[in-house]
């Protein structure tokens, strides 16, 4: 069994994901042969630390709207109801199910809920540690990926050579205590 002191400078506590310094990016394949990039670029979190850190939890909402991939007609493209539909589905949602150990690293078990579409993910996590944040608090650190099928979730076309169906999603999360 895992405990809080088996992880180096492990700190129990509650944690607000600070998004200044925080990022939700993520990629997939354009035209079969290139890959296109972009960000969300609002969103909010609370990371809970429990003593025995298999019961601690992640909860998450992201601003669909804030999509970003740097081209505004893009942009407006997918923010309309072909793909992510923020119209009717502003937020992104996730929130942890189980924390586990796997090999080397941790996992996060959880649910992600897009387009009002809810699935299981699993977020492979490289923790970055714990520090004094220079203010007399803590900060807690790490990065965190998933590749999703973005038509399990209803965003945008079944198939075609256009847009790949496997998005990659990577997180470079900073949180301090709250």
């Amino acid at each position: 069994m895992t405990t809080s002191t088996s992880i180096p400078d492990y700190v129990v506590g509650t944690w607000n994901i600070d998004a200044v310094h925080s990022g939700i990016e993520f990629t997939l394949r354009h035209m079969g042969v290139g890959r296109s990039r972009g960000r969300f670029d609002s969103f909010e979190g609370e990371i809970v630390t429990a003593e025995n850190p298999l019961d601690s939890s992640v909860t998450a909402t992201i601003d669909a709207a804030s999509f970003n991939t740097g081209n505004a007609d893009r942009d407006a493209h997918v923010r309309n109801s072909d793909f992510l539909d923020v119209e009717n589905h502003p937020t992104i949602t996730f929130r942890s199910t189980a924390i586990r150990e796997d090999g080397d690293e941790w996992a996060i078990d959880g649910e992600l809920t897009l387009r009002g579409v809810t699935k299981p993910v699993t977020l492979s996590v490289e923790p970055g540690g714990f520090t004094d944040d220079g203010q007399g608090g803590k900060m807690l650190g790490g990065t965190a990926s998933t590749t999703i099928n973005r038509t399990d979730f209803g965003v945008g076309p079944d198939g075609g050579a256009m847009l790949g169906e496997k998005v990659k999603i990577t997180l470079d999360i900073e949180a301090q205590s709250s």
